[in-house]
C-alpha cells in the first residue's frame, strides 16, 4: 500500500499556499485604513480570512483522504443536486437570504456570512463530470439522456443563481459547464446543440439585465444595468456609477512598474469601496507594482496549467473532466475579475481567486483543489501499479 502523502502534488499545493498568504497580506493592507477610521481592529478582516484559510486547509486534508469513487455514485450526485436546489430556492425564491449590494444571496451563520451560490460551482463540476463520464458510451445514440437532461438540470441551478441576482456567478457557472461539456468527447452536432441551448439561456438573461426595470422582474437588475451602462466611459459619471472603475484605473496608474510600497495605497482610503474584495488586485498593483503583480499572475497561471495538465493526462473520464472543470473555474474567475477592474467587461462582483476577501469563495476553491490533489494522487498510483505489472 502506497503512503498517500508521498503522492501529494506540491506543484499545486505550494502555489495555493503562496497565493493565499499573499492574499491575506494584501487583504490586511487594503482593509486596515478603513477599519481604523471606524474604530475597529485593523486585523479583523484579515484574521477572518486566515480563519477561513485554516478551515480550508483542514478540508483539503480530509478531501484528499476520501475515496474518489464516492463522487462517482448516483446517490451522491442526486443528494448534491437536491441540496443545491433547496438552498438556492431558500435564498433566491423564498427570500431567506440576506440582501447585500442589491443581491439576496447571503446566509448569516453567527458572525459569518456564507454565500451558498459559490458552492454551486462544486455541484456543477462534479455532477457534469459524473454524468458525462458515465454516459460517454451513449453519446451519438441518446441525445436526450446525454446532453439535454443534464443541461436542463444545470440550467435550473444557474437560473436560480441568476435571479438572486448574481449575473457574474451565473455567467461563470455557464462557462464552466460548457468547458466540461465540450471536453467530454461529444460529437460536433451535440456540441452545437449544447451551445445553442446556452445561447438561448444567455439571451434571456441579457434581456433581463439590459432593461433597467426588467420585463419579468421589475427593478431586480437595476444595479446590474448601471454597471453595463457606465462601462463605455466611466469618467462621464465618475462620482456616480463610474466611481469604482475610475478609481481602479487611478490605482493601477499609481502603481506603475514597481508600486508605491506595501501599505501605501492611496485609493484604498475611501476611494475604492470594499477594496479587499472585488478590487484587491487593483490595490495589489498600486502597492506592489506591475512587475510583482505579473509574478503573482504567473504563479496563478502555473497552478491553472498544472491542473489542466492533470486533466489532459488523466486515465479516467471522470478524473479528466473534473480537473478540466476546476482549471476552467479558476481561469474564468481570473479573467472576469481582471476584466472588471480594467473595464473590459462590467464589474460583476466576482472575487480574484485565493486573494480576495471572502470565505465562501475560498472554501469553494479549496474544496476543488482538494479534489484535484486527490485525482493527481490517484493518477500517480495508477501509473505506479501499471509500471509494476509491466515489470512483473
Amino acid at each position: 500500500m502506497i503512503n498517500k502523502f508521498k503522492l501529494l502534488d506540491f506543484k499545486i499545493l505550494i502555489p495555493y499556499i503562496i497565493l493565499n498568504i499573499t492574499g491575506i497580506i494584501m487583504i490586511f493592507s487594503a482593509s486596515s485604513y478603513n477599519l481604523d477610521q471606524k474604530g475597529l481592529s485593523s486585523m479583523s478582516i484579515a484574521s477572518k480570512q486566515l480563519f477561513f484559510l485554516i478551515v480550508s486547509v483542514i478540508m483539503i486534508m480530509v478531501i484528499y483522504r476520501t475515496n474518489l469513487k464516492i463522487y462517482q455514485t448516483s446517490f451522491f450526485n442526486k443528494m448534491l443536486i437536491s441540496a443545491s436546489a433547496i438552498v438556492l430556492i431558500a435564498t433566491s425564491v423564498l427570500g431567506l437570504g440576506q440582501t447585500i449590494g442589491g443581491a439576496q444571496r447571503w446566509i448569516d451563520i453567527g458572525p459569518i456570512s456564507i454565500q451558498p451560490s459559490e458552492f454551486i460551482m462544486i455541484t456543477i463540476i462534479i455532477y457534469s463530470s459524473y454524468i458525462f463520464s458515465v454516459k460517454q458510451n451513449k453519446i451519438g445514440s441518446q441525445l436526450k439522456e446525454t446532453v439535454v437532461g443534464p443541461s436542463i438540470i444545470v440550467g435550473i441551478l444557474i437560473l436560480l443563481v441568476f435571479i438572486q441576482p448574481n449575473v457574474g456567478g451565473a455567467a461563470i457557472l455557464t462557462m464552466i459547464y460548457l468547458a466540461i461539456l465540450f471536453s467530454s468527447g461529444i460529437p460536433y452536432l451535440y456540441m452545437v446543440v449544447g451551445a445553442g441551448f446556452t445561447a438561448v439561456f444567455a439571451f434571456i438573461m441579457t434581456q433581463l439585465v439590459m432593461f433597467k426595470d426588467g420585463f419579468l422582474l421589475p427593478g431586480k437588475f437595476s444595479h446590474v444595468y448601471d454597471r453595463f451602462s457606465v462601462m463605455k466611459d466611466p469618467f462621464s459619471d465618475q462620482l456616480g456609477n463610474g466611481f469604482q472603475l475610475v478609481n481602479s484605473y487611478y490605482a493601477i496608474y499609481n502603481g506603475g512598474w514597481f508600486g508605491l510600497g506595501l501599505g501605501q495605497s492611496i485609493q484604498k482610503k475611501g476611494f475604492l469601496p470594499v477594496a479587499e474584495t472585488d478590487f484587491i488586485f487593483s490595490v495589489t498593483i498600486e502597492e506592489l507594482g506591475l512587475i510583482r503583480s505579473f509574478i503573482i499572475l504567473g504563479l496563478l497561471l502555473f497552478l491553472i496549467l498544472r491542473i489542466f495538465a492533470i486533466g489532459i493526462q488523466a486515465t479516467t473520464s471522470f478524473n479528466s473532466l473534473v480537473a478540466i472543470g476546476v482549471g476552467s473555474a479558476i481561469l474564468i474567475q481570473v479573467f472576469v475579475n481582471l476584466g472588471g477592474i480594467l473595464g473590459i467587461i462590467p464589474m460583476t462582483g466576482v472575487p480574484f481567486p485565493f486573494m480576495s476577501y471572502g470565505g465562501s469563495n475560498l472554501l469553494t476553491l479549496s474544496i476543488l483543489i482538494g479534489i484535484v490533489l486527490n485525482i493527481s494522487a490517484d493518477e500517480k498510483r495508477r501509473k505506479i501499479y501499471t509500471l509494476a505489472l509491466s515489470m512483473a
